[in-house]
């Protein structure tokens, strides 16, 4: 890697505070009575209850969500045998990525032993503490002597990623590209680069899926793999070893229809590419640099389908495409091991979904626009949220068929309304609003105008929003004090390549016109033009607000610092609210552990009026959606149903009706109390006709007192991380942010920022 992604890295892992994990408890401990429900005397009841029935620790403890990530690091990344204390920062983030995308609590566990025999009684003894075993960067052949024998003494699932989630994701992978060239994996003859444990831990699953043994040639960096080659060969590589003439790679790619590269950088030579056979299939896997590059691969072989480890091209063979749902489905059935029948059905999941057609939802992951099944899609991406609820089903499934599933699923229909709790949490919410940003500044760039550049929040968010592609950022303010504040704080902004600075007091050329421009707009709001040329040069968000309004820019963040209405009043004449709505609204939203919320209005009008609260609700709507969710609002008061009269439960009530007339399909309900908004039980208890079904995440409030103070309190006491606020009616695409804002709080604004600039400029050109 280069420095400034080293360092970049560095200050990841040390920021805001060491490391990635942190343990929360998930019991209230306010009281002396919850001190001794949670300890003594109150603990010993389900001690009791386990001794008894050990069966029972999955319903008392955290054991049935809880993962080991297990290493002695002597296999880490492309760093080789670097001990387990340096490979440390690698299981962390894969306690996240479980985390993250399954909701399965993990333990990071580093064991400082080589030794095979001792590194398996330790994790042997481990047992009681885990519902499951991720062995990760142990090398070979010691991790396959490590599996096998901590499989054979444990009762919980062990699972070696490098070896089973590579190979998982390879043979979807695999199933789909000879469906789409037209072949069988019966007839393909398959060789190897690499006969390490991922290499051979592919082949293997293949070959239980139908390949014949006899069609597989394995090579390492000693060559070929052939009989009498080694007498001390381990057993899954002399399956593979068979008499032959043939001692390299180009010797055994003749009539070749698949290469599964798992070795290192670009061994596959372009020379050799026409020994293959037609319609190839190359899994060029060694990371960052393959086997060979895809362009190399096109370039001489139109008719090979291609993938490889990295997410910037298509078909990345990537393990986090399986391991966090096969886990999940093995802990909701209590499976004893993950065995080849669930490994086949995590296969065959994987597949399917890359065929399957994509509903709205799905392309809104995608960015707007889902791929099609074919050369270019044969797996899907890592950020489909149709993974866990595909996956994590097979795999239940099928531990329950092959007989290891202790706890069977009765109803896997309810089973999969429970997984859809972990498709849209935290970071997943603004994944697609990512997504969509990153291919809009990549086909035509989105400028942006951050008007308080000189900020330190302001910089080392655009320092991400650069690394992530997401825009390209124009700086407003001090050219002088900009500079100096990035090399003090160590950025690696390119200013006056790909970040532009602009400021008011010294780019005459730029802002003169502005100025005459500015003064038109506010000349009789009692500005006269000295004031006008004051506020253009003083204002940044005056600056920022008027390069939006002449085209300069294609959106604007301004705000973040001083009074947050203020900043409103001067954008407000001069990007007005668009034609076709009565007012300008404000949404926020809070992402929390169980969910994400929307509230409104927040930031804008006091005593909004039946009519506006009506509007407001339907503008809500139309940006939840854009979040690739379905908005289920509810209008939130003092009052449940008609239970009082006061003039905020009638206007709640009246504001329900003209909502209900203007989009009937929408599901909104009302006027109820919050805790009635978040509980289908408790509203079916009040009324026993709700069109709201399940929680509601839209939630309108009466008046800005109600929401700011909802919003404000909730995020204080949960440490929610806050979206917003979103300015709902405007004509161009300009938010204000709060002083609270934080730096990845300006990245999230960015990118939907940048996503209603791209949908602004696409309905311009009429597409």
């Amino acid at each position: 890697m280069d420095e400034d992604f080293r360092k970049a890295a560095l200050d990841y892992h040390r920021l805001p505070r060491p490391g990635k994990l942190q343990i929360e408890a998930t019991k209230r401990m306010a009281t002396q009575r919850d001190l001794a429900l949670a300890y003594s005397p109150g603990v010993a009841a389900p001690c009791v209850a386990i001794a008894e029935d050990p069966d029972l620790a999955r319903d008392y403890t955290a054991r049935g969500n809880l993962v080991a990530v297990i290493s002695n690091g002597t296999a880490v990344l492309g760093l080789g045998d670097i001990g387990p204390l340096a490979s440390k920062p690698v299981m962390e983030g894969k306690a996240v990525l479980f985390k993250k995308f399954a909701g399965i609590d993990v333990f990071d566990i580093e064991v400082d032993a080589k030794d095979p025999d001792r590194f398996i009684e330790v994790v042997a003894a481990l047992e009681p503490t885990f519902g499951g075993i991720n062995l990760e960067d142990i090398k070979a052949p010691e991790c396959f002597v490590i599996e096998r024998a901590l499989r054979e003494r444990m009762n919980i699932p062990v699972f070696h990623d490098d070896q089973h989630g590579t190979a998982i994701v390879c043979a979807a992978a695999v199933r789909n590209a000879l469906l789409v060239q037209g072949k069988q994996l019966k007839d393909v003859k398959l060789v190897t680069s690499g006969a390490g444990a991922a290499a051979l831990a592919c082949v293997d699953l293949l070959v239980s899926m139908g390949l014949p043994v006899e069609n597989v040639t394995l090579t390492d960096i000693k060559g070929v793999v052939h009989a009498g080659r080694d007498p001390d060969m381990p057993e899954n590589m002399a399956r593979y070893a068979r008499p032959t003439d043939a001692r390299t790679l180009p010797d055994v790619l003749p009539g070749a229809d698949i290469f599964l590269g798992l070795s290192a950088p670009r061994v596959f030579k372009p020379q050799w590419l026409p020994l293959l056979a037609e319609k190839p299939l190359i899994l060029a896997m060694a990371n960052p640099d393959p086997e060979i590059l895809p362009e190399l691969v096109y370039a001489d072989r139109p008719d090979a389908i291609m993938a490889t480890g990295r997410s910037d091209y298509p078909n990345q063979v990537n393990n986090v495409l399986c391991f966090p749902f096969i886990f999940r489905g093995a802990l909701d059935v209590g499976a004893s091991e993950i065995n080849e029948a669930m490994k086949v059905a995590a296969v065959e999941a994987i597949a399917e979904l890359a065929r399957a057609e994509a509903s709205e939802v799905v392309a809104s992951a995608y960015g707007g626009a889902a791929p099609m099944f074919g050369a270019q899609y044969i797996i899907p991406k890592p950020f489909d949220p149709r993974l866990i609820l595909q996956i994590a089903p097979a795999v239940a499934r099928a531990a329950m068929e092959s007989g290891v599933a202790t706890r069977p699923i009765a109803d896997f229909d309810a089973y999969r309304a429970e997984l859809e709790l972990f498709v849209y949490r935290s970071g997943q919410l603004m994944r697609p609003v990512f997504e969509r940003a990153r291919k809009a500044t990549k086909a035509a760039k989105v400028r942006v105008a951050y008007a308080e550049a000189e900020d330190e929040r302001v910089l080392r968010a655009v320092q991400t929003v650069v690394d992530d592609g997401l825009a390209a950022p124009v700086l407003i303010g001090r050219r002088d004090v900009i500079k100096a504040k990035v090399a003090e704080m160590g950025l690696r902004l390119d200013l006056g390549g790909g970040v532009e600075i602009l400021d008011p007091l010294a780019d005459h050329e730029v802002f003169e016109p502005i100025v005459g421009q500015y003064q038109t707009l506010v000349g009789r709001r009692g500005v006269p033009p000295l004031a006008a040329k004051r506020r253009v040069e003083g204002r940044r968000t005056v600056a920022a607000s008027m390069l939006l309004q002449t085209g300069q820019v294609d959106a604007a963040l301004v705000g973040g610092s001083g009074d947050w209405w203020q900043h409103m009043t001067y954008v407000l004449p001069i990007i007005p609210k668009r034609e076709n709505v009565g007012r300008v609204y404000a949404m926020s939203s809070l992402i929390l552990d169980n969910g994400t919320l929307f509230f409104c209005d927040t930031h804008v009008n006091v005593e909004p009026t039946a009519e506006q609260i009506a509007e407001m609700t339907l503008l809500a709507a139309e940006s939840v959606r854009r979040f690739g969710l379905t908005p289920k609002a509810a209008l939130l008061s003092h009052s449940s149903f008609g239970a009082s009269n006061s003039p905020t439960a009638r206007k709640m009530r009246e504001a329900l009706s003209m909502v209900r007339t203007a989009a009937p399909e929408l599901e909104v309900d009302g006027e109820m109390h919050a805790d009635a908004a978040l509980s289908q039980a408790l509203r079916d208890r009040l009324v026993g006709d709700s069109t709201l079904k399940g929680s509601a995440n839209l939630l309108v409030m009466p008046t800005l007192d109600a929401a700011n103070i909802s919003l404000t309190l909730l995020t204080a006491a949960t440490e929610a991380l806050l979206v917003g606020p979103i300015l709902l009616g405007m004509s161009r695409p300009v938010h204000v942010l709060t002083p609270s804002v934080t730096a990845r709080g300006i990245v999230n604004m960015t990118a939907l920022a940048v996503n209603q600039a791209a949908a602004e400029r696409a309905a311009a050109q009429g597409l």
